[in-house]
């Protein structure tokens, strides 16, 4: 199966400053395609805007950078908004919504058979039909 990585999962990898985080999740997932959603990666964006413009911002860029250029990123297309649709009625029925950018990266992930990894299992676990991988640093 492939697997689609969690914006959570890359925090926790430069918090440990693992510049080559693609390769990391090569290495620990060898024999599978893995990717991001599309708001992983603006949410990875989002993070080198908000930093201060300070050497950790330049670091942090970088960071972004070399992930966005060593992993695919899968769009959030047509097919991915009807199956985020269904799956948000279905959370908001049961009165178990999750995050809006929780719910289009579980919406990818169950559109195009991508397992979620992350280090925040929480949210993802109340999606139907999605499945999870969480990820530990050793």
């Amino acid at each position: 199966m492939a697997v689609l990585i969690d914006t959570s999962v890359f925090i926790a990898l430069e918090r440990r400053a693992t510049l080559a985080a693609s390769v990391e999740m090569q290495s620990r997932l060898p024999d599978e395609r893995i990717a991001i959603s599309a708001i992983t990666a603006s949410e990875l964006l989002a993070g080198v805007h908000l930093s201060k413009p300070t050497e950790r911002l330049a670091r942090r860029e970088a960071y972004v950078e070399r992930v966005l250029a060593g992993v695919p990123v899968i769009p959030f297309d047509l097919a991915a908004a009807r199956v985020h649709a269904r799956l948000f009625v279905e959370l908001k029925r049961t009165g178990s919504p999750i995050g809006a950018n929780d719910l289009q990266i579980a919406a990818t992930g169950v559109t195009h058979d991508y397992a979620v990894l992350t280090a925040n299992a929480r949210e993802f676990l109340r999606v139907p039909g999605l499945q999870i991988r969480t990820f530990v640093l050793p």
